[in-house]
C-alpha cells in the first residue's frame, strides 16, 4: 500500500493532472485528489497525493514542502488519518432549543 500525503496552499489553477506531473518526479503516483467545495466546485486549496512507497513519499515531502507552484508556497506533509465523523452531526448547531412555537393560550 502507498503513502498518502497532504498538499496544502495549492494555487486555484492546480489540476489533478498538474499535481500528478509534479509529484511523479519523485515516484509512482497512485492517486491524486483535489478537495473542492460541494456547491461551487471551486478548489478549497488543498488535496491528497498517494505515492507507491514510503521512501518516495519521504523524498517528495523533503523536496516539495515549501516549494513554489504558480506563485504559492506548497505545504506538503504526511496525511493524518481521517477523524471519524459524528453521525449525529445534523442534530448540532440547529434547532430552536425547545422554544416550541405556534399559538399559546
Amino acid at each position: 500500500m502507498g503513502k498518502k500525503l497532504y498538499v496544502g496552499n495549492l494555487p486555484f489553477s492546480a489540476t489533478e493532472e498538474s499535481l500528478k506531473e509534479v509529484f511523479s518526479r519523485y515516484g509512482t503516483v497512485e492517486t491524486v485528489t483535489i478537495i473542492t467545495d460541494r456547491s461551487t466546485g471551486q478548489s478549497k486549496g488543498f488535496g491528497f497525493i498517494e505515492l507507491s512507497t514510503k521512501q518516495e513519499a519521504t523524498e517528495a515531502i523533503s523536496k516539495l514542502n515549501n516549494s513554489e507552484m504558480d506563485g504559492r508556497t506548497l505545504k506538503v506533509s504526511e496525511a493524518l488519518p481521517q477523524a471519524p465523523r459524528d453521525s449525529a452531526g445534523s442534530k448540532r448547531g440547529y434547532g430552536g432549543g425547545g422554544r416550541g412555537g405556534g399559538f399559546r393560550r
